[in-house]
């Protein structure tokens, strides 16, 4: 199993970098966590067929996570002619949030007739399910995007994969990251507090008490990008490869 980092900037684009986007290759197929809006840009630059990906999780509805999924769907209506099933899953009210995006980029495509099946799936605001044979935990986390904002947790072929979504601290990123073989957090900024996101200060007193095997930090604003080398875990960039 393979995770590529297709994009780990913030909303801005700071540094340079993509909005968040991690494309996972599995035996149990191939899937990305978040579809920020420049995700098909980031995809394409390293090579990644979108029609190659079956499912896409969503954390939380704020366009640098969520706002690539309107363009991915028409990439596969016009452009790579996909004629297999996309899964979209995410928090509660995603498929709304997505097909009223899709209608004010693009007027009259969320009617379009497809050649592939898009399913919507909503994942609990805390619980577990099974979507396309990777188990996946959610934890309601804290951060305002109009719906429930998760930290999400995955389980296949014998790994766990976590994600702490975007968030100020909340206890639940403990057992979410709860010895898993990645854990991916965002990090704001390094000293500076922000409503609903995290620093790299709260997480050096805190995130220490997880058992997870690996952390890697990611979601850099400006300021965190001049500090990144004072971290006391690994640092994202876009383009990274990690053999799990």
């Amino acid at each position: 199993m393979k995770l590529t980092i297709a994009g780990c900037g913030d909303a801005f684009g700071s540094g340079g970098r993509f909005n968040t986007c991690f494309h996972v290759a599995a035996p149990c197929g191939n899937f990305l966590i978040d579809c920020g809006a420049s995700t098909p840009v980031a995809l394409s630059k390293l090579g990644l067929a979108p029609n190659d990906i079956g499912t896409i999780f969503i954390s939380h509805l704020h366009g640098d996570h969520f706002g690539g999924v309107p363009f991915f769907m028409l990439q596969g209506w016009y452009a790579s002619k996909r004629t297999v099933k996309l899964t979209i899953a995410g928090p509660a009210s995603v498929e709304k949030r997505v097909r009223d995006t899709l209608e004010l980029l693009f007027p009259g495509a969320a009617c379009k007739k497809t050649l592939f099946e898009i399913e919507f799936v909503e994942l609990p605001a805390n619980g577990s399910m099974v979507v396309n044979n990777i188990e996946v935990t959610s934890f309601a986390v804290r951060h305002f995007s109009g719906a429930p904002s998760l930290a999400l947790r995955f389980k296949l072929d014998g790994k766990i994969i976590s994600f702490s979504g975007d968030t100020e601290w909340t206890d639940k990123l403990i057992p979410a990251s709860a010895d898993a073989d990645l854990h991916l957090q965002e990090c704001y900024t390094f000293d500076s507090r922000y409503k609903f996101h995290s620093s790299h200060k709260e997480l050096a007193e805190k995130l220490v008490n997880s058992t997870a095997k690996r952390i890697l930090l990611t979601h850099f604003s400006d300021e965190m990008l001049a500090r990144h080398n004072e971290a006391i875990w690994e640092c994202a960039y876009d383009g990274m490869v990690i053999d799990l």
